[in-house]
């Protein structure tokens, strides 16, 4: 295999199953997901290593999530989804055989974590779930470092906060 193909074989199996991921995160469907995912790795096929060299996490993640963004402007407007319809959709979460109190936590941050503003939300993604740093993030959403890291630590302190209210009525 020639130098370039060896480095795209790296990048696609060490990133896509990532990418995939965050593009269904983005998207809320698998197939535009893996449309984007599989455009990404197109467009990372005719981009010369060495203009990406370094930060090819950060270049793959903005790309996909552009193309994410793209798809979902030629699809027709989606309705917002109300807490009425979202009491009867089936939860998603851990399996049966796991604990109760792990099932219900894991439930409860992912719906407060999806209660958070969008920007705030896909940030905190990145960095929890796709585990980027702040300057990879920065780079895949045009924000400064400093700007990643204060809406990172807005985020934790609300969920926390929410947490700490949820667990209470709980208890």
């Amino acid at each position: 295999m020639k130098d370039k193909e060896k480095w795209i074989t790296g990048l696609v199996h060490q990133h896509e199953q990532a990418l995939c991921r965050y593009a269904r995160s983005l998207a809320g469907d698998e197939a535009t997901a893996l449309d984007a995912v599989q455009e990404t790795f197109l467009r990372l096929c005719k981009v010369k290593p060495a203009k990406i060299q370094g930060h090819e996490a950060a270049w793959l993640y903005r790309v996909c999530r552009s193309r994410v963004l793209d798809l979902k402007k030629k699809e027709k407007p989606m309705q917002t989804l109300t807490p009425k319809h979202q009491a009867v959709l089936p939860a998603e979460g851990i399996l049966p055989d796991e604990s109760a109190d792990q099932g219900d936590t894991h439930q409860l941050v992912n719906r407060l974590i999806s209660s958070l503003p969008e920007r705030q939300r896909e940030i905190i993604r990145l960095k929890f779930q796709q585990n980027l740093s702040y300057r990879e993030i920065s780079e895949v959403l045009g924000l400064s470092e400093s700007n990643v890291g204060f809406i990172i630590h807005s985020g934790i302190k609300q969920l926390r906060d929410q947490m700490q209210l949820a667990q209470g009525v709980q208890s």
